[in-house]
């Protein structure tokens, strides 16, 4: 199959958060599938410095926005046997500090950006040689090219790729006044309750779910939760409505750059039948971070973007109460200002059992993983997650609350006392996380139970190749439902 996918960010050209990590091993895993893939994606700031092996294409958009033309160019980079990587080139839209946003504040003109983005996906669909067969579009950014397909029908393409959408986090939806709408050139009649209009403003993830032949999410419970009040954002009636074609698919793990040998990231390799290397991950991260060196102290991580989502507020909480105990805690994150400076001063005020680094390091990330026992996710609400998978291979055991993707991921000794991998919390508060901590205590107290849900969690395998034939199923799937032109 020819598989086109669109996203606004891709490991390891460009990366906020876990939809870089799936997008990219997805493509990764149905080109080894045999797949002829590529990926769309903005060219911003850095990447071609980063990567010298990209070449510009003998293209150009011109590409009409409400009453203006738009001129942008096309790079590309064939990664490997099947799989080419496309970059849409527009330095005023993509040449910034940020992706999405600067000092916590989101760009103004982010409809701009992304309708010209999708509308750029749909222009090389319909004219790059190789046609795609299917297009696999990711969360908001590129939610409007299934309707923009169907536009490109009405107006003559005679029978455009069907379109698969993954919601990665419903609660992002891409919401923006009304005269965003007029910059898309749809018909009017895609601006209604039924598709693209909501609360009378344009809503892009909501016009992705309405017009794709077929909707994911990043794991199954998270596809079931949606479609509840509490979970759905104000979407769960339109996702009860599409139900039959809403289909929950855990996401994979790349085990090529998130393994425990030979990788330069680490201090020291180790594996789940070596996992003396595993300790002396943790001694040299102590002093990394300056943190005392104390083996007896069981390490606790978190890299985390600094959100309400991520349950900072009950981590906080729980922190405060558990480190007089002899624990030690490594922060890697950024966000809220506020909770910035709530885990600032929970490191003043335990300087020997807290380190707190602020931004984002992928060699960090590595090492946090790989020194840890424990792994700390206490999500309100978690789609799926990557950390936990990624922890789980490390030997960090994940400590989780029970829902959407960490629910899929992790199995609790109450759940299977010999499979166990990690330990998972219900009730969504500081008292409840407490407890899973004190949990995490007494397993790590018991050295032989400790290493026995180790060895689970090291042996639990989330790889690419077991859910990239889930996704050709949806695509085939998508293949055969085709939604209509309105």
């Amino acid at each position: 199959m020819r598989i086109l996918l669109a996203s606004s960010e891709v490991h390891p050209f460009s990366k906020t958060g876990g939809l870089a990590d799936m997008v990219g091993a997805l493509g990764k895993a149905l080109a080894n599938a045999g797949h002829e893939v590529m990926i769309v994606t903005p060219l911003y700031r850095g990447i071609r410095e980063k990567f010298p092996q990209l070449r510009r294409e003998d293209w150009q958009f011109n590409l009409q926005l409400g009453t203006n033309w738009i001129q942008g160019g096309l790079w590309s980079v064939a990664l490997e046997r099947g799989l080419k990587v496309y970059f849409v080139e527009h330095p005023e839209f993509f040449d910034r500090a940020g992706i999405y946003h600067e000092k916590n504040v989101s760009y103004a003109d982010n409809d701009v950006r992304f309708i010209f983005f999708s509308k750029c996906v749909v222009h090389l669909a319909r004219y790059l040689p190789a046609r795609p067969e299917l297009i696999h579009v990711h969360d908001w950014q590129a939610g409007l090219v299934p309707a923009l397909l169907l536009q490109q029908k009405r107006e003559g393409w005679g029978n455009p790729p069907p379109a698969c959408l993954t919601i990665h986090n419903l609660a992002y939806q891409g919401v923006f006044p009304p005269a965003a709408f007029e910059l898309t050139g749809l018909a009017r009649d895609f601006f209604t309750p039924e598709g693209a209009e909501f609360f009378g403003q344009l809503n892009c993830l909501k016009a992705g779910i309405a017009f794709s032949d077929v909707v994911t999410t990043v794991s199954p419970r998270y596809a079931r939760e949606i479609t509840t009040e509490f979970f759905g954002c104000g979407l769960d009636g339109l996702l009860r409505k599409r139900r039959e074609r809403l289909l929950g698919i855990l996401n994979g793990v790349d085990y090529g750059d998130w393994n425990t040998t030979g990788n330069p990231n680490l201090f020291k390799s180790y594996s789940v039948t070596r996992l003396a290397g595993k300790k002396i991950n943790k001694r040299e991260l102590q002093k990394f971070v300056g943190l005392p060196v104390n083996e007896s102290a069981p390490l606790f991580g978190t890299i985390s973007r600094l959100a309400e989502q991520k349950g900072v507020d009950i981590q906080l909480g729980a922190l405060a109460e558990m480190l007089s105990a002899n624990i030690q805690f490594v922060l890697l994150g950024s966000g809220s200002p506020d909770y910035e400076r709530g885990y600032h001063t929970l490191a003043k005020r335990f300087p020997d059992k807290v380190a707190v680094r602020i931004g984002y390091d992928e060699k960090l990330a590595h090492r946090i993983e790989a020194a840890c026992d424990f792994y700390l996710m206490p999500s309100q609400f978690e789609p799926c997650g990557l950390n936990q998978m990624y922890s789980l291979r490390y030997g960090a055991i994940p400590i989780v609350r029970a829902t959407g993707g960490l629910d899929d991921s992790v199995i609790d000794f109450t759940q299977d006392p010999k499979r166990a991998t990690g330990i998972k919390f219900h009730e969504y508060s500081p008292h409840a996380l407490a407890k899973a901590i004190r949990k995490a205590l007494a397993i790590y107290g018991q050295p032989e139970l400790f290493r026995r849900f180790q060895r689970n969690a090291m042996k639990t395998d989330f790889s690419w190749e077991q859910t990239v034939d889930e996704y050709v199923r949806a695509y085939e799937m998508a293949g055969n439902y085709r939604v209509q032109p309105i």
